[in-house]
């Protein structure tokens, strides 16, 4: 059966690769890592620089004639709207001598409800004590006004049941005066009239004693609520903690911080489209992933690390040179994102390959000098293009060049035929990463492999095409010139290794 990570239909692949996503955001940890840390610091600065004004806090108990167990909160947030109005704050700031605008003052203060009667006030000062003075006066002037609003509504409704009760007081007299025009000698005929004037009286009697009664009972309840009204904390300085705001800010600040930097790093990634994963990189090149190396600490002191890297270089380094050794045409090594690791890898190849014969380095990386990176005597030969070509047929020759933007695609065919790309994983775009194996392709330059450098350590995706030759990205591939071995028959070509990984740790390579 036939598997291929860049023959799937791209149907099938998914809008958005979740796995991608989490290796890009985690290989882009400096980025959220260095944004948390600013708002660590950012957040602690904040609470040592700004420290929070002095303020002072009181409770007041809120007693309401129209209380009911299922209030859902209505009357207590109409008194928080009362209390944030110019009338209770000018008179606050009345009884405290205070010539500043009502409008600022309400600034300095809010109200809170923490139930349905019972009402918080915060306030602010220029310190502790001018805090707390405040707080006083504002409750104290909440409680008086809303006990005069409920006089008054009591007296109101008072005075409505009273003025009934007048009413029906003239009625009653009239009726009176009417029964009292009556003699005894009157017609038998008006005895019924008589007998309905009578109820009348009586039903105005018992109106009028229950206006009495209900007028009272609104003046006798109002007391109650009255004294039910009342400062039930009183106002006190609130303490602040220099270590606690500290941690809390600076707490705040990490999580913004981390959360920005993760919403970047994600942003950045899907932007970017910079793939990291083994099978994304070869599926855009179209060609198996050979060998990967894993970037070392870089001041590492503990010996097993040097021996664990030195270990991953050796293994990295038989791996390209067994394959050197394999190829009937010339093959070098193209690099993506890592010319000095590409330099390196190249004169430790080399040095491998020199038991077999004498080997030449031709250099082509932009920006190097591998002639003066290895002082070694008796190390391998590194020529520049030009010089290389004076150099006798049989020896070995490893060309070391550039895939990287501004290429000059056409040079790289001097440097071999088949080529092992050094990639870096996360360097070079999905559009870029294409744009090298069509390149590649359209100079007859075969990718036999792909060298993958400072990988996920994370990453347990398959990187190789067992189809690999018949992707679309190695179109050209089969139509390189056929060599013949003196028979007249085209010479059989050694088959592409499958993928294998040099990892940098103590587990067996894949």
């Amino acid at each position: 059966m036939t598997t291929s990570t860049a023959a799937q239909p791209s149907a099938s692949a998914p809008l958005l690769d979740l796995q991608a996503l989490v290796v890009a955001v985690r290989r882009r940890r400096r980025l959220w890592a260095g944004l948390a840390l600013l708002g660590l610091l950012a957040g602690a600065a904040v609470a040592v620089l700004l420290p929070p004004r002095p303020a002072a806090v009181t409770k007041v108990l809120v007693a309401h004639k129209d209380d009911q167990p299922n209030d859902t909160g209505t009357l207590i947030r109409t008194d928080v709207e009362l209390l944030d109005t110019t009338r209770i704050a000018a008179e606050a700031l009345r009884s405290l001598g205070s010539r500043e605008d009502p409008e600022d003052f309400m600034e300095d203060y809010r109200g809170t409800g923490l139930t349905n009667n019972l009402l918080q006030i915060d306030v602010s000062g220029d310190s502790d004590a001018e805090a707390v003075a405040r707080a006083r006066a504002l409750a104290e002037t909440f409680v008086a006004d809303h006990v005069r609003r409920l006089r008054q509504a009591a007296e109101a409704e008072s005075k409505s049941l009273l003025d009934q009760r007048d009413s029906m007081r003239k009625e009653l007299a009239e009726v009176n005066r009417s029964i009292g025009d009556r003699s005894p000698d009157d017609e038998p005929n008006a005895s019924a009239s008589i007998e309905s004037l009578f109820a009348r009286r009586a039903e105005l009697d018992s109106r009028i004693a229950e206006f009495d009664q209900r007028a009272a009972e609104a003046l006798t309840g109002t007391p109650e609520v009255v004294a039910g009204t009342q400062i039930v904390d009183a106002p006190h300085a609130v303490r602040h903690s220099l270590p606690r705001a500290v941690v809390t800010d600076a707490g705040i600040g990490l999580a913004l911080g981390l959360v920005l930097g993760l919403a970047l790093a994600a942003v950045g990634a899907v932007v970017a489209d910079r793939p990291v994963l083994r099978r994304e990189i070869a599926a855009n090149l179209g060609a198996s992933v050979l060998a990967e190396l894993r970037r070392g600490p870089r001041r590492s002191v503990r010996s097993w690390q040097r021996r664990r890297t030195r270990a991953a270089r050796e293994r990295l380094t038989t791996t390209v040179a067994r394959l050197v050794r394999g190829s009937a045409e010339p093959v070098s090594l193209l690099e993506l994102g890592c010319a000095r690791g590409t330099g390196v890898i190249a004169l430790d190849v080399a040095g491998a390959l020199e038991a077999d014969g004498p080997v030449v380095v031709v250099d082509a990386l932009p920006g190097t000098d591998l002639a003066g990176a290895r002082r070694k005597s008796g190390g391998p030969t590194v020529l520049s293009g030009e010089r290389a070509a004076a150099e006798p047929h049989h020896v070995r020759r490893l060309g070391v060049g550039s895939v990287a933007p501004g290429t000059a695609w056409t040079d790289l065919h001097h440097l071999g035929s088949r080529t092992v790309l050094v990639v870096r994983a996360g360097h070079g775009s999905a559009a870029w990463l294409h744009t090298v194996a069509r390149q590649l392709a359209d100079q007859r330059i075969a990718v036999i492999g792909v060298v993958l450098i400072d990988p996920d350590p994370r990453d347990r995706t398959d990187g190789t095409l067992w189809d690999g030759p018949h992707v679309a990205a190695s179109r050209g591939r089969d139509e390189s010139p056929k060599r013949h071995n003196g028979t007249g028959r085209p010479r059989a070509e050694r088959p592409v290794v499958p993928a294998a990984t040099v990892p940098d740790s103590d587990q067996e390579a894949r």
